[in-house]
């Protein structure tokens, strides 16, 4: 009979065969059975009755603020959260001091991540029109999850608002690029809006700035073939225009845009709720669900944005756009689907297996054997209510504050390492780098 690190016993299974009572076997970091392993002998035994075992939960969107802004946030405060918030693997974005914009940059953040990252991690490198010519040779870098533009100004000072830069980068590799959609012209136009009323955000940054940039964007993919990722997408038109390009756009969506609306938010936590794109109209949050329902979106991604309470309550437009939510983002999802706006099957694709499928992610994604032992395990029953003594974040805050919510992450397990038990870490820290498909150049 066959010895095993550790069986997860007695959950509930949800994956690629359906959702079922079933254990789950692991070796060496692995999963290498699933089904009745009643009477198998192991190391560890972790008992999961109750619960329901999930792949591991994939953040494919969180800012750490590492190097540069640690007063906000650091790699290992925000992978804490992640963990504590069942999630196993996290996508970090390039907009630090100084940016993630060439190999030297990229090498520092690796580094700083050993030995201080809670869960698995990979980093973008931002691509800019300085640079634009040499991420070919950059791209497959170890730990490398793509390239990150922004062509709307947003926290730093990565920008390319111009389609020739961003046609540059495009016919510079064959990795998927992650893209924040605002167009940059139109907002330096539009500032006049602003005022000093944080209702004016979405109305500053109105929809035309997101649908326009959207436009450009895919246009652009087309002229160069190469593939694009939409990220927090915020308007329903642009879900729309989206739906015709899956082929070469894939695309995100956030928690806060799918359950936050203005100006409710704005009235209720005033900067608090300011981010880029911002929260819009009921209308455009009912788009994306219908959006979501259809299939358009390929993932969730929190774009966790975290800024101190300090400068949050600086007097809008000075106050900084972003907000907190790694830590969250499963806990509020998992109450959307207990409201029966999702199924949890909907969900798994969007945090597990769509990110693993998108970018190429090896071993990650699924309960399957041969993937690496990443599972999430959730009490889809428990009632708790979100509360900010709860966020290790160092911000310190949530926009979802005192919320009641149904489901929970109870346990978060990677490469069959037991990192989170009932809120409770288990340490030390011992998070690797991602591995992904490497894209090959042509011949």
């Amino acid at each position: 009979m066959n010895t095993y690190d550790v069986i997860v016993r007695g959950g509930t299974v949800v994956s690629h065969r359906g959702i079922g009572r079933a254990d789950v076997g692991m070796r060496a970091g692995k999963i290498v059975a699933i089904g009745s392993l009643t009477g198998a002998p192991a190391a560890e035994v972790v008992a999961a009755e109750g619960l329901h075992v999930l792949p591991g939960v994939i953040d494919t969107q969180v800012h750490f603020r590492e190097p540069g802004m640690e007063g906000a946030e650091d790699l290992e405060s925000g992978t804490r959260g992640a963990v504590l918030g069942g999630i196993t693997a996290v996508f970090e974005m390039p907009n630090t001091r100084p940016m993630t914009v060439d190999p030297a940059a990229f090498a520092d953040k690796m580094t700083r991540a050993k030995g201080r990252a809670w869960c698995d991690y990979a980093f973008y490198l931002g691509g800019t029109a300085q640079n634009a010519d040499q991420l070919f040779a950059w791209e497959n870098m170890a730990g490398c999850c793509g390239i990150k533009v922004f062509m709307g100004a947003s926290t730093g000072d990565l920008l390319v608002p111009d389609d020739a830069a961003l046609e540059r980068i495009m016919r510079s590799g064959r990795r998927r690029i992650a893209i924040h959609a605002e167009d940059n012209f139109l907002l330096e136009a539009q500032k006049d809006r602003r005022g000093h009323d944080v209702h004016n955000h979405p109305m500053w940054r109105d929809e035309l700035s997101a649908i326009q940039a959207t436009q450009r964007l895919l246009r652009l993919a087309r002229a160069s073939k190469r593939r694009v990722h939409v990220l927090h997408v915020t308007t329903a038109e642009e879900m729309d225009i989206l739906a015709e390009h899956k082929d070469i756009a894939s695309v995100e969506v956030t928690p806060q845009h799918l359950t936050l609306a203005a100006p409710d938010c704005y009235d209720r936590l005033g900067t608090y709720a300011q981010m880029n794109p911002p929260i819009r109209a009921a209308r455009h949050r009912d788009g994306l669900w219908q959006a979501l329902q259809a299939g358009v979106p390929d993932m969730i991604g929190s774009d966790h944005a975290p800024h101190p309470k300090a400068n949050k309550d600086k007097i809008y437009p000075d106050s900084p756009s972003g907000m907190p939510g790694v830590q969250t983002l499963l806990p509020v999802m998992l109450d959307h689907v207990a409201a029966g706006r999702l199924t949890l099957h909907q969900l798994i694709d969007l945090v597990c297996a769509g990110p693993a499928r998108v970018f190429g992610m090896i071993g990650k994604g699924r309960v399957a054997v041969g993937n690496d032992a990443d599972l999430t395990l959730v009490d889809l029953n428990a009632r708790r209510t979100i509360e900010a003594k709860w966020i290790a974040s160092k911000c310190g805050w949530t926009p979802y504050d005192g919320m009641r919510i149904t489901g929970w992450p109870m346990m978060t397990i990677i490469r069959g390492r037991t990192v989170m038990r009932d809120g409770v870490l288990q340490g030390p820290p011992a998070g690797k780098p991602l591995r992904f498909e490497e894209t090959l150049r042509p011949a």
